[in-house]
């Protein structure tokens, strides 16, 4: 394909997965990086063009999928040598992220289940991808991540019964059937 081929093809499939791409990292971590991780993702959309497939968003999504992990490794060892450098004074105080306030109780519900099952619900209800579009992303088969769903979904509905028990939750978690995520 020459570099006109290559550039229509790009501006026919990555336009309408910008929005959802950037939608699916703003619920993952904070604006600036999310922004960051868009464009790395698009770069590699770029560079890995002709492996787009025909249905290209959750190839998209897993792509960055991996860019936002490898931003959050290169953050960690950011702060890690940053703690060495720095004078040893924490910060008074830190905003809280995404499912750590303490009235929200499907986040703290989430932040209870193991990341892989908890990933695989964000998937699921946010992006509301079906199994064989997650199995895409997280690179498992479609049986796999069926398996894999209905799995996370029971134990994020234990979650949600034990902070309800324990008087945790204002009575609502759990109680509603959530219709989100569902492919109609």
């Amino acid at each position: 394909m020459d570099e006109a081929g290559r550039r229509r093809r790009f501006e026919q499939a990555v336009p309408p997965m910008i929005d959802p791409l950037r939608r699916f990292l703003a619920r993952r971590t904070d604006p600036a990086t999310a922004d960051d991780v868009l464009a790395d993702t698009l770069l590699v959309c770029w560079r890995r063009l002709e492996q787009l497939p025909e249905d290209p968003l959750p190839w998209a999504y897993g792509v960055a999928r991996h860019c936002l992990a490898n931003a959050e490794r290169t953050s960690r060892r950011q702060r890690r040598v940053a703690a060495k450098v720095a004078v040893l004074d924490p910060p008074a105080s830190s905003s809280p992220g995404p499912g750590d306030t303490d009235d929200d109780p499907v986040g703290r519900a989430l932040a209870a289940l193991r990341t892989d099952d908890a990933e695989l619900l964000r998937l699921w209800a946010w992006e509301q991808l079906g199994a064989s579009e997650i199995a895409q992303v997280l690179g498992i088969s479609a049986n796999a991540a069926s398996i894999r769903l209905h799995r996370a979904r029971q134990r994020l509905r234990e979650e949600l019964e034990e902070l309800e028990e324990a008087g945790k939750t204002d009575g609502r978690a759990g109680h509603e059937e959530s219709r989100e995520g569902r492919k109609r």
